[in-house]
């Protein structure tokens, strides 16, 4: 099935000034556009603003292969251009989605049923992920697997996306998630919810933007510590994307955001991941600090690549990992002076050096 076209095919009443005569009503015949291009429904992948939905489209292949389509901005409020690329974790934003549209729409899970995320990874072909003249356009074919069902519900899957951007491979991702429904939910957040969502913990400092990757401290997810590489999560539920609509948890791509901060902090500049790989075990619960640290890896097989391993806890208690992989960046050359370079040098020097006129 695919909803990434529509046909307008309704007849349209003509209006006429009332008279003693009137005839039998005219109709007018609407153009037809075969070929229309909308985002999905928002709540089909979780989303309050439509502005944040990622995917146009899907069809289904057969009863474990799909094909989704989506577009990525030319520029996004808070998924920011890194190196002249799209954000890495757009990708992951729009694998996230695809996840929640299948099965929403070809698993059936209800509306209401709340979704576990065990795992998110994406790995990047930056080449192929360049900001162009126009937002770029994505075929996600997607393979769902180790598929798992409570009676006639959907209470699991694993799928991976190749995405193809103009029929080129850009990217790959995977995603392993479970569905409860509310009342399991409920019993599963009983300790924690007992009266209501916790108050989230007081907004605390931002670490230097700059520092971070980011321009504004309102985009800053973490908060400075004394520890080398160590920061506490900065949990803003204000954020208009990280928390697009209430929670009572922070939300999986706020953990990656911390992580991806937390690298681009340790590596002293803009980190741009060829692979990003989380997994996560615990909610990250709003009212609790987390601490999130940065651990370096041994080199990547890759050579010319850095890994680094950052960890997310609470109260000593694992939440999340992740590992980002991402380039060593490129030496600037040295430049040898030439005889013209020394002569000119020389010149300015005892420019320099001689009195200035009255």
């Amino acid at each position: 099935m695919s909803v990434s076209t529509f046909r307008v095919e309704r007849q349209a009443t003509a209006t006429r000034a009332p008279g003693k005569d009137t005839a039998a009503p005219a109709y007018l015949t609407v153009p037809h556009f075969p070929s229309l291009t909308s985002t999905v429904p928002r709540e089909l992948v979780h989303r309050a603003s439509i502005a944040e939905v990622m995917l146009t489209g899907w069809e289904r292949q057969d009863d474990t292969h799909f094909t989704v389509s989506a577009q990525l901005p030319r520029r996004h409020g808070f998924f920011e251009t890194v190196q002249g690329c799209h954000d890495p974790l757009l990708i992951a934003e729009t694998v996230r989605q695809t996840g929640l549209l299948l099965a929403h729409t070809e698993f059936g899970v209800p509306f209401g049923h709340q979704f576990l995320m065990w795992n998110l990874a994406v790995d990047l072909r930056h080449e192929h992920l360049l900001v162009g003249a126009t937002p770029a356009s994505l075929d996600i074919h997607v393979t769902c697997t180790d598929i798992k069902r409570r009676g006639t519900h959907l209470s699991g899957l694993h799928l991976t996306a190749a995405i193809h951007r103009d029929g080129t491979p850009a990217a790959t991702g995977t995603a392993a998630f479970t569905c409860t429904s509310p009342a399991v939910y409920r019993r599963l957040r009983a300790n924690r919810l007992t009266n209501g969502t916790p108050a989230p913990l007081p907004l605390t400092s931002p670490t230097a933007p700059q520092t971070v990757g980011r321009h504004s401290p309102t985009d800053v997810v973490l908060s400075p510590l004394s520890e080398p590489d160590t920061w506490q999560l900065r949990i803003d539920t204000r954020h208009p994307v990280l928390f697009d609509h209430p929670l009572d948890h922070v939300p999986g791509m706020a953990l990656i955001e911390a992580a991806r901060q937390a690298a681009t902090a340790h590596l002293g500049h803009p980190c741009l991941p060829t692979t990003l790989h989380s997994e996560f075990t615990h909610y990250a619960e709003l009212h609790t600090p987390t601490i999130i640290k940065t651990h370096p890896q041994p080199p990547h097989p890759h050579h010319g690549h850095t890994r680094l391993h950052i960890t997310g806890h609470q109260n000593n208690t694992p939440i999340f990992t992740t590992t980002i992989t991402t380039p060593n960046p490129t030496p600037a050359p040295t430049q040898t002076p030439t005889p013209a370079h020394t002569q000119a040098q020389a010149q300015a020097q005892a420019q320099a050096q001689a009195p200035i006129p009255a």
